[in-house]
């Protein structure tokens, strides 16, 4: 009788527990195409993948706490579709793992998650930063040590409220926990009305022993008129005397109901290093893209992207790696044709 009732209890247990979780939702996106990369004549032929979109799996949940006010979480891990791994930093939750609660206030979310830098970065790129062709190929740590380009760890993050206006925005706080390039302070802010879409943002990261600051600030604007949608952004990154002006400017043109013509141009100006380096004032590169995705479903996409970097001076970025590496002030072109399905 004492083991039934104890049965009991813990039923009672796990079943108040299931309803109070609000939603429970596992999804995820699979993204594998068949890619070239040439980098000065040296060809690699390849099962490619993130074309159009990171691959993951994901787990997120939302607990309703009444008055208002939600707990949820975020795990989401970065897949590579062609042979099985996870991302190459050794990382299981590479994309996000936090915890947060929402309000009225806004949103407090912990964890590792993307930088608001960042956001500002690919909000505004025709290939939202994906494949061949995204803008970040051009970015660089100017001699620095950067962990936080894109997401980082140990963050501490404070949301607008989603409700005021079309005005969005968030600061956040990584600590670095004694790992250089990874102690980051940056915030952005917002307004999305309509078909327009503006913002700005700054972060800086600690990228060396002696705590200099890789500073990073974004201004970006996309406008929607419906037959076209216009995206462009200035970013200016700073470490020591060095700096980098990275330009971008692109469209996407929708065809029909289920196709999408993307197309992007981007220059980066470096300054500052020393003659022959990748960060000399010579030390220059423009990026032009263009893509086309076509929709079968709404989960189900095939796509391809054609894009170039022109290199000059020293400067060796590349739209994807081969070895030996792309020689300083040569191109590098890649092609992908792929098959995105999300779930």
């Amino acid at each position: 009788m004492k083991k039934t009732l104890l049965a009991l209890s813990l039923l009672t247990a796990f079943a108040g527990a299931a309803s109070a979780q609000s939603s429970v939702t596992i999804f995820g996106v699979i993204d594998a195409n068949l890619r070239q990369i040439d980098n000065n004549g040296v060809k690699v032929r390849q099962l490619g993948t993130d074309g159009l979109s990171s691959s993951r799996l994901g787990f997120r949940g939302t607990e309703d706490l009444g008055g208002g006010l939600k707990a949820g979480f975020w795990l989401e891990a970065a897949l590579n579709p062609d042979d099985g791994t996870i991302n190459s930093s050794g990382k299981f939750w590479h994309r996000r793992s936090t915890v947060s609660l929402e309000g009225g206030f806004g949103e407090v979310r912990l964890g590792r998650d993307f930088t608001p830098t960042y956001t500002a970065i690919g909000a505004y790129d025709a290939f939202g930063d994906n494949g061949v062709g995204k803008i970040t190929n051009l970015q660089s740590r100017l001699t620095g040590t950067v962990n936080t380009t894109s997401r980082a760890d140990n963050e501490v993050q404070y949301f607008l409220p989603k409700d005021i206006g079309g005005v969005y925005g968030n600061l956040a706080v990584a600590a670095g926990e004694g790992t250089v390039g990874n102690k980051y302070v940056g915030g952005r802010v917002g307004y999305a009305g309509g078909p327009l879409d503006v913002s700005v943002a700054y972060g800086q990261t600690d990228a060396n022993a002696t705590e200099d600051k890789y500073k990073a600030t974004t201004v970006g604007a996309a406008y929607n008129f419906g037959f076209l949608r216009l995206l462009a952004s200035y970013s200016q990154f700073k470490f020591l005397v060095r700096e980098e002006k990275l330009f971008n400017v692109g469209a996407t043109v929708p065809v029909g109901a289920s196709g999408l013509i993307r197309a992007s141009y981007g220059r980066a100006d470096l300054s500052g290093g020393a003659a022959g380096s990748t960060t000399a004032n010579d030390a220059d590169a423009d990026l032009l893209a263009i893509g086309y995705v076509h929709n079968l479903s709404k989960r189900t996409a095939l796509y391809g992207t054609y894009a170039q970097i022109s290199n000059k001076g020293a400067q060796t970025f590349a739209v994807g790696t081969t070895t030996p590496a792309l020689p300083g002030g040569k191109k590098s072109n890649g092609l992908e044709l792929g098959l995105r399905h999300a779930f």
